[in-house]
């Protein structure tokens, strides 16, 4: 079945209800920490670059509205692939993509197999040592790997829409961390090697996935408990006022998810340091001390939108 078509105005109309752009905030935050778990030869060169890794994270996000197949690289519907091909994962698209009308994946989504093309573009910009490719492909590296931490990314209800949930995309991945982040310790251990990236990459799917139950139970619980007028309130976005979850009702959510947002944002941080250094590794471990002082050309996103295009909430 095809997802809903929004339009750039009805995103706008809705504000209230979709992510504010984890969101932006949390797929910044997740960045910037990831950058501590580098070992000493690497984290000169990205920590001297970490405003860049943070700001530009959020660069796959914005060309969802820009670029029609950039938004399926952002999920995968877990309960809409055959379980006969889910069993044997990961292997190469390639050897599936003429099973399926085309179609099909821009609908259920491709992000395990559009995370092991950028381990692919990382290695090879650290082959190069191109200080641009080396932090473009890192950004957004961890902007994709991130969302596969994301229970919502791993199912095609994906914003509540079949189970009268209507936003809790942005709810679960944007709302909660907005409020709660202060409390949140995303500090982890040292990066580790990745002998086989994308069987560790459709782990974490998978263990996201087996979350999906409880994001949408739990929720639909306290929706039932709680009296109707304490689940909205207004909130002040730039000069207007948007409709959004209240305070009071993301702290109950927060309190029955018992730490599952930090839990996934830490997995993430994690998953995001062993990425980039494997790539790093894969790739001869390059000298990046002579790379530190170096800026890398901004990346200018593409100015025409195509009209009436497929997305959906980050």
């Amino acid at each position: 079945m095809s997802k809903i078509i929004l339009s750039l105005s009805l995103l706008i109309q809705n504000s209230s209800t979709l992510p504010s752009q984890w969101g932006f905030y949390s797929h910044t935050q997740i960045n910037k920490t990831a950058v501590y778990t580098l070992p000493p030869e690497m984290f000169v060169f990205y920590k001297s670059h970490i405003d860049y890794l943070g700001d530009n994270a959020v660069n796959p996000d914005k060309r969802r509205y820009i670029i029609p197949e950039e938004g399926q690289r952002h999920y995968i519907d877990m309960d809409s692939y055959p379980d006969s091909l889910l069993k044997n994962m990961p292997f190469p698209f390639r050897e599936i993509e003429g099973l399926f009308e085309p179609d099909f994946f821009s609908d259920n989504g491709t992000l395990p197999w559009n995370l092991q093309k950028v381990y692919f573009q990382l290695r090879e910009a650290f082959l190069q040592k191109d200080v641009t490719k080396i932090l473009k492909f890192s950004a957004e590296s961890g902007h994709y790997l991130g969302d596969a931490n994301v229970p919502l990314h791993t199912t095609s209800n994906y914003n509540g829409q079949l189970t009268g949930q209507y936003g809790i995309h942005g709810f679960w991945e944007s709302r909660l961390p907005e409020l709660f982040f202060d409390h949140y310790n995303l500090f982890t251990g040292k990066a580790d090697y990745l002998p086989n990236t994308a069987e560790t990459i459709w782990q974490h799917i998978l263990m996201a996935h087996q979350a999906v139950d409880s994001v949408l139970s739990l929720e639909k619980k306290l929706s039932l408990d709680l009296p109707p007028e304490i689940k909205y309130s207004y909130s002040k976005r730039g000069n207007t006022f948007v409709k959004t979850y209240s305070v009071e009702y993301a702290r109950a959510y927060h309190v029955l998810l018992h730490g599952m947002v930090e839990r996934q944002m830490k997995r993430s941080v994690k998953l995001i340091g062993d990425f980039w250094y494997t790539c790093w590794v894969d790739a001869g471990q390059p000298s990046l001390g002579d790379l530190a002082d170096k800026n890398p050309t901004k990346e200018s996103l593409p100015r025409k939108i195509s009209p009436n295009f497929k997305t959906r909430p980050h």
